[in-house]
């Protein structure tokens, strides 16, 4: 059995490019009409893809960059509104922690005496020392350091006394209803037997109200001096 024919596909035509160079020698600019079909197609192709790159340096290029624009910063506001939306999500629960952080911090701002408690506190200290029999050689208080919203007062202590007696004394600092700590701590013997304890007890006080507004004057006045 035979196959049947198939129809065969046309051969394309071979351009001859020198032939075409030819031509464009002899065309006359003036006059397109008179020109031969292929240079005619040639010069409207080029002007055809002359103006689709024009078209793009000139427009198309602005248009693209400022899509790519816009699609990033979709992606940057989709971010943010996930993030909110847990945030939101997780409400109840920030504002329970809010709550306990607040009720800890209150819980701390009580332990420390204000201004005019700090001489009873500097008292309990020294009866501590003297209720284990222990001797002051020093007890004196330094500069106050102003803090957010605290103040440090430095204490330096020289006391002499027997060795469990100022393990005591440490003891019994740490369980003061204030907050008090002892740093520096340097130990060495001394006459008679008995040891000599050099430390700092670091007290604590908060700012009263007056203290914090005087603090926020003065940082408005520091931020408007950077500024200047």
């Amino acid at each position: 059995m035979k196959k049947p024919n198939m129809p065969k596909m046309p051969a394309v035509p071979k351009i001859d490019f020198k032939a075409l160079a030819e031509d464009f020698k002899s065309l006359d600019p003036k006059d397109i009409g008179t020109w031969p079909l292929l240079p005619r197609l040639t010069v409207l192709l080029g002007v055809f893809v002359g103006l689709l790159v024009g078209g793009w340096w000139f427009d198309w290029k602005g248009e693209l960059e400022d899509l790519e624009s816009k699609r990033q910063q979709e992606a940057k506001l989709k971010d943010e509104y996930l993030d909110k939306k847990r945030q939101a999500v997780n409400l109840d629960e920030h504002r329970k922690q809010l709550a306990e952080i607040d009720k800890t911090f209150g819980t701390l701002l009580k332990q420390l005496p204000n201004k005019a408690e700090m001489e009873a506190l500097l008292i309990d200290i020294n009866q501590a020392g003297l209720g284990r029999g222990l001797q002051f050689e020093l007890f004196k208080p330094g500069r106050e350091t102003i803090r957010d919203f605290y103040a440090e007062l430095p204490i330096t202590l020289k006391i002499t006394g027997g060795y469990h007696d100022l393990g005591a004394f440490a003891a019994d600092v740490a369980k003061l209803p204030r907050i008090v700590s002892l740093t520096n701590i340097a130990v060495a013997p001394d006459k008679g037997g008995v040891l000599k304890m050099d430390a700092t007890a670091m007290t604590y006080r908060y700012l009263d109200e007056e203290e914090l507004a005087a603090q926020r004057r003065a940082k408005s006045a520091q931020a408007k001096g950077a500024k200047k």
